[in-house]
């Protein structure tokens, strides 16, 4: 981040209604982006200072999520196929109303008719992850621009035909953009700095941020056209490169930073042991590193921010002993360190600021990686990508509860 250095700040703040992270006196630029004056607001879940308020209710939301991606054994998004359009539903929604969620990271873009129908019957609102290539050659690529704004559409498009978007919060445009891709695209456009869209002003960013900027203003602008309103939008990132550019375990230099605060909320996934995360100082009142990153992010932010997905891999062995913690977790574990991330957000400094956490997720995925065709017929042990969820799955596609870890998350949320 480059902050302008001067004893203006305060009221140059006042007039920039995008900008996110506070000034620095040491730095030497603004780096801004901000939503212009003139886009209309959100219908109803809109945001105001560092919350998110649902209009109807004149009410604070605090999003008590779970991510979702509902596909089961021998089902595969590896070609684009949304999950099955079937009962598994009714079954699910049912757990995830138990553990008191009240908010899904809908990972698969075209979820089917069937979802929508069983979601009707409960409370709970859904937020909609919209994939970017993450390991995109060139993320300023006309073509891969083109093309992805194509499927955004596409997406956008599902919601008002299939979904349910007065139920929807949010559309996130893209996920955890991958270290070398960040770097070669910034390298091959060095001069782009800013961009002037339609709803969204960017100013002395870094090429691939600007990249995710048109991104957004498009899908923004085409959703206002087509529909007459949107939504929230976000673009999520992850800690292992940045926003925090101060640590020595990320994976981008200082220069190529990526700050997800180029819509309306911050959203970022925040992993305790992430690059970022298990080297940032302890906190002030837990002494958890986890803690620690959370309240500097905090005290560096004047948006919403939504921790979109943490959690643990209870795969048979950790693969990677250069990614520690990485896969290997003991399920009779996982529910002390879920409740010990919920203490680290809840009595932060800052914690104020914090709109929401979403646990990683709801069931195993057993189609990850995706090494071959029939990658999603088996649970492969060396995997710690398929051994995420708060449940596993069982004979005949039923979701069992892996030890005690769905009753502390319903103890949890229920706290709030």
């Amino acid at each position: 981040m480059h902050i302008i250095p001067s004893i203006f700040i305060t009221t140059w703040l006042l007039f920039l209604p995008g900008l996110v992270f506070s000034a620095s006196t040491e730095e030497s630029q603004a780096s801004v982006t901000g939503i212009l004056t003139g886009t209309p607001a959100p219908l109803r879940y809109v945001v105001e200072g560092t919350k998110i308020i649902d209009t109807a209710h004149r009410e604070q939301l605090f999003f008590k999520g779970i991510g979702y991606s509902p596909y089961l054994v021998n089902e595969t998004p590896m070609q684009g196929a949304p999950p099955g359009n079937d009962g598994r539903y009714e079954e699910h929604l049912r757990l995830l109303k138990e553990m008191n969620v009240n908010y899904l990271h809908v990972f698969p873009m075209q979820m089917p008719q069937k979802f929508f129908e069983a979601l009707d019957k409960t409370e709970i609102l859904y937020g909609q992850d919209i994939w970017v290539c993450p390991y995109e050659e060139d993320f300023l690529a006309e073509p891969f621009l083109v093309k992805t704004m194509e499927a955004i559409k596409t997406a956008i498009d599902h919601v008002y035909r299939v979904g349910r978007p007065d139920r929807l919060v949010l559309f996130s445009i893209g996920d955890e953009l991958q270290p070398a891709a960040v770097i070669r695209t910034d390298s091959r456009h060095p001069e782009v700095r800013s961009y002037q869209g339609k709803h969204l002003s960017v100013v002395n960013r870094t090429p691939s941020e600007i990249a995710i900027a048109r991104l957004i203003d498009m899908a923004m602008d085409y959703e206002l056209t087509r529909y007459g309103q949107r939504h929230l939008y976000c673009h999520t990132s992850f800690t292992h490169i940045g926003p925090l550019a101060d640590r020595p375990d990320i994976e981008v230099p200082k220069e190529n930073v990526i700050t997800p605060d180029l819509g309306d909320l911050i959203c970022l996934n925040v992993y305790t042991y992430a690059r970022g995360v298990r080297t940032s100082p302890p906190g002030s009142v837990t002494n958890t590193s986890y803690q620690g990153y959370l309240e500097e992010l905090s005290a560096k932010s004047i948006k919403p921010i939504f921790i979109t997905q943490v959690g643990l891999s209870t795969s048979p062995f950790e693969p990677k002993s250069w990614v520690p913690g990485f896969g290997g977790h003991k399920v009779e574990a996982v529910p002390t360190a879920f409740a010990s991330i919920w203490k680290d957000i809840k009595t932060a400094k800052g914690s104020e600021k914090i709109c929401g956490v979403s646990f990683f997720e709801l069931n195993d995925e057993w189609w990850k990686s995706g090494e071959d065709s029939a990658d999603s017929s088996r649970h492969d042990l060396e995997d710690p990508e398929e051994w995420f969820g708060i449940y596993e799955i069982g004979k005949g596609d039923q979701l069992i509860p892996k030890g005690k870890i769905p009753d502390t998350i319903k103890k949890l949320y229920q706290s709030h």
